[in-house]
């Protein structure tokens, strides 16, 4: 009986031709499975910032010490903080905090409306536009975030001025012009930091995402 050697098993092993182990039908089913999975990824994602956004503003709303900074801070450019000033930062910040659950509300909604459209048993090319709708959508989300952002510092910087030519309040050009810059510096400093939240959180998932619709696609021309 012939002695068995294991190393020249291996080699033998080896050597033999690698076949296909898969076809298109099973890779395209396996990549649609994990894009779905990363669209899911998304969803989630979007849900818990709609709950941390609603949670800030609900602690602010019923915080009466929420806004005791900003106001310091006009007092100290000569603003009085009477019941109108009150009552008309109140009423803005509300509006602004509404806006933008509102805003989350709608993508949170638009989000979860592609992602339940979404079936991996669809074809190929039906899928490949439901994958692009989705990509699309995310990056509307996130450009409409940083609007958000940017029209928020825009309204209170409206609303610094707008009170400070109300109330007759002559303030030197000097501080004039350092408060602009300051805003816009905070507001170039927020953008930058949203945008580097955006695309590291979303970026990861959208890049493998986009990997994945694009193997898709050569799939699909080659057939």
């Amino acid at each position: 009986m012939p002695e068995f050697n294991l190393d020249q098993y291996k080699k033998t092993w080896q050597e033999q031709p690698i076949e296909q182990k898969y076809s298109n039908a099973e890779i395209v089913k396996m990549l649609n499975k994990k894009s779905t999975n990363y669209i899911k990824y998304i969803v989630w994602i979007s849900i818990l910032e709609f709950a941390l956004i609603l949670s800030l503003s609900i602690y602010y709303l019923f915080n009466d010490d929420s806004s005791k900074d900003y106001y310091k801070i006009l007092e100290k450019m000569g603003i009085k903080n009477n019941a109108e000033v009150v009552m008309n930062f109140e009423h803005l910040y509300f509006a602004m905090k509404i806006f933008v659950l509102i805003i989350t509300a709608i993508f949170v909604g638009c989000f979860l409306f592609n992602y339940l459209k979404i079936r991996v048993e669809s074809n190929l090319k039906k899928f490949i536009l439901q994958i692009v709708k989705f990509k699309k959508t995310v990056n509307l989300f996130i450009f409409t975030n940083i609007i958000l952002l940017v029209l928020y510092f825009v309204a209170l910087a409206f609303f610094v001025f707008t009170t400070l030519e109300t109330q007759n309040v002559d303030l030197p050009k000097e501080t004039g012009i350092g408060l602009l810059v300051g805003l816009i510096v905070t507001t170039i400093f927020c953008v930058v930091l949203i945008w580097l939240y955006y695309r590291l959180v979303y970026g990861i998932i959208m890049k493998r995402l986009g990997a994945h619709l694009k193997q898709l696609k050569e799939i699909e021309e080659a057939e």
